[in-house]
């Protein structure tokens, strides 16, 4: 009975952690203007996190990747609009941004 109750603590916390993930990548996403430019499933200015998660889902390096593409900027990967440096997003706030950005589906 104790293991059995520890597997779905353990099940309910993976969860839990998953959705507080979710919910702080989306209010980062809110607070530092990426929404200006970017939605979850529809291209914008810039492309839908959907179609990002998409195009570097499986490479090994597509989290260091895109962290400089966030705080550096850069272009040609989706189109003529650059993407501008956003000084404001330290390389923690891009961490959690861009896992944020990879587990959409």
């Amino acid at each position: 009975m104790k293991r059995t109750l520890m597997m779905v603590g353990m099940v309910v916390s993976a969860f839990a952690s998953q959705a507080a993930m979710a919910d702080a990548g989306l209010d980062l996403a809110k607070s530092k203007n990426c929404l200006a430019c970017h939605a979850v499933s529809t291209k914008l200015v810039g492309p839908a996190y959907k179609d990002v998660a998409a195009k570097y889902a499986g490479q090994k390096d597509a989290e260091a990747k895109l962290v400089q593409k966030v705080m550096k900027g850069g272009s040609g990967t989706w189109g003529a609009i650059p993407m501008p440096a956003n000084p404001q997003v330290t390389e923690a706030e891009a961490h959690t941004l861009v896992k944020w950005v990879l587990a959409q589906k």
